[in-house]
């Protein structure tokens, strides 16, 4: 994201017209961060604080912003990530084996990346879809009925992205 070239009243859209411009400044934090971590993965301090330069609004402000929303990353995220349902329905059909496989597999925890970046692992309350579970996500694919045939097909699909 070119920071140098932002232009609030156009990145802000018609609403502009009724806002001030510390709201109209503000209001350009959420599409930023958007913009930031779609293009990095991640948002990393340094764009932070360069943002915040940019747009005259303290660190303090800029960052409880982006931790207020749970879509928003500090740290880098792998290429693929994988979420696997710990809901009541996939508990007692095996996510807890599920996720240790994955753990094992990748050395990872939940919440964390691998260090090659090619995988995050989280976990998730429910992906809505409780007839197939144990239930896990692939980036925004839907994954049910892992037996240890999918958890393989899961883990090699990891691989070889």
């Amino acid at each position: 994201m070119d920071l140098k070239n932002i232009d609030i009243n156009k990145e802000i859209g018609a609403v502009g017209d009724v806002l001030n411009q510390e709201q109209k400044t503000k209001g350009l934090l959420i599409h930023a961060f958007q913009k930031l971590q779609s293009e990095m993965n991640y948002l990393p301090e340094e764009a932070l604080k360069a943002l915040g330069e940019k747009l005259n609004i303290p660190m303090s402000f800029v960052y409880s912003t982006a931790s207020f929303y749970k879509q928003f990353y500090f740290n880098p995220r792998g290429k693929t990530i994988v979420k696997v349902c710990t809901g009541t329905a996939c508990h007692v059909r095996g996510a807890g084996e599920v996720l240790s496989e994955l753990k094992e597999e990748f050395g990872v925890e939940e919440g964390e990346t691998t260090e090659d970046l090619s995988m995050t692992l989280e976990t998730v309350g429910c992906v809505g879809c409780c007839g197939l579970a144990p239930v896990a996500t692939i980036n925004e694919d839907v994954i049910g009925e892992i037996d240890d045939e999918r958890i393989n097909e899961i883990i090699q699909s990891v691989k070889e992205a």
